[in-house]
């Protein structure tokens, strides 16, 4: 694979995706040719899923109907009204017991300031991406969580709340890891279904987590037969061996 058009159909190939892997780019300037994004969103999150249908280039001000994302995106120059609207939002989330006061430091922030964040399907990423993003149910994290266990140190973090924490997490890590959304993200994008979750890949190592997740899911696939195979047999009152699991597979 030498392009993320490759790349990215590998991926929506091996693992059936209903939705194109989603390229996050943070940049200084735009590229010729993308286009800014048209329109209010209620979150940010919500560029993940337009992103499926093309290109588009994003700046603090399209991102500040939700104070929590510019700030896990380290967003430049925010409006002076931000820093009151943030601690509107953290007030009325720890009046809920919801995000406590300790757990702010803890929420993952971008590193790097971000001037503008490019969003577009990874077959279509004007610029090599700081982030892929999957939409998956459980049988194709599976596949993932596998392929991520030969790659990176460690286990994959599980996160919560907020969801655009992802970004910020995977980018600042260098590693991937999973989302459960948020409640916002959950109300706000109709890709993030209640079997849906979100993984998030550095994009430096896409072709990487690739190539481990295309032989896996063949692996899966050929391994899920012998287990229905074996199966069928035990419940027909037969005790096989492995090896004639494995002859009756291949037979």
């Amino acid at each position: 694979m030498t392009s993320y058009s490759e790349i990215s159909e590998s991926l929506k190939a091996s693992l059936n995706l209903t939705m194109p892997p989603i390229a996050v780019c943070i940049t200084d300037s735009i590229p010729n040719g993308v286009s800014a994004f048209q329109g209010k969103v209620p979150g940010g999150c919500v560029f993940w899923q337009e992103a499926a249908q093309g290109a588009f280039a994003t700046s603090t001000l399209d991102h500040e109907m939700c104070a929590v994302g510019v700030h896990t995106h380290h967003m430049a120059t925010p409006s002076p009204d931000y820093p009151n609207e943030l601690q509107a939002v953290l007030k009325v989330m720890a009046d809920m017991d919801y995000v406590r006061e300790d757990d702010v430091p803890r929420i993952p922030v971008l590193e790097k300031e971000s001037k503008h964040v490019i969003y577009a399907p990874l077959a279509a990423s004007p610029l090599p991406p700081d982030a892929v993003l999957l939409f998956v149910h459980s049988q194709q994290g599976l596949i993932i969580t596998e392929a991520i266990q030969q790659l990176d140190p460690g286990i994959p973090p599980a996160m919560g709340r907020p969801a655009c924490a992802i970004i910020p997490q995977t980018i600042n890590t260098g590693q991937a890891a999973l989302s459960l959304g948020c409640c916002g993200a959950r109300a706000y994008l109709d890709a993030l279904t209640d079997d849906i979750a979100l993984w998030a890949f550095p994009g430096n190592k896409i072709q990487q987590y690739a190539e481990r997740i295309i032989s896996l899911s063949k692996a899966n696939k050929t391994l899920s037969q012998f287990h229905l195979l074996r199966r069928q047999d035990i419940e027909a009152g037969q005790l096989p061996t492995y090896q004639e699991s494995l002859a009756r597979l291949s037979g």
